[in-house]
């Protein structure tokens, strides 16, 4: 079982960027699904969550407006749009999957590093 997360990379403030995260051995629809990041000596942060059905969405305060989660079921995959970048989103990003508690989670991918210049 593995999430396999990209589309990280180097974009100037006020860009976008798409990360994806695609899911393997097994299917991942049963579950909520989300976005962490993790800042160079900083802790790591909750961004967005999406519930199993899809329906239900949550966002940190920080990001709220500018990303964007989503799935797609037949492809088995999350993706995060990112808009409106600023330099402190700057980070790596991780999806996640089955939440015991909003941060803990029973899978977690790979990270995708996200960078941000002014």
């Amino acid at each position: 079982v593995q999430l396999q997360a990209s589309g990280g990379g180097l974009v100037q403030a006020g860009g976008s960027l798409r990360l994806s995260c695609a899911g393997s051995g097994r299917s991942f629809s049963s579950f909520a699904m989300g976005w962490f990041r993790q800042a160079p000596g900083k802790e790591r942060e909750f961004v967005a969550a999406i519930s199993s059905g899809g329906g239900v969405t949550n966002y940190a305060d920080s990001v709220k407006g500018r990303f964007t989660i989503s799935r797609d079921y037949a492809k088995n995959t999350l993706y995060l749009q990112m808009n409106s970048l600023k330099p402190e989103d700057t980070a790596v990003y991780y999806c996640v999957a089955d939440q015991r508690t909003k941060m803990t989670w029973t899978w977690r991918g790979q990270g995708t590093l996200v960078t941000v210049s002014s």
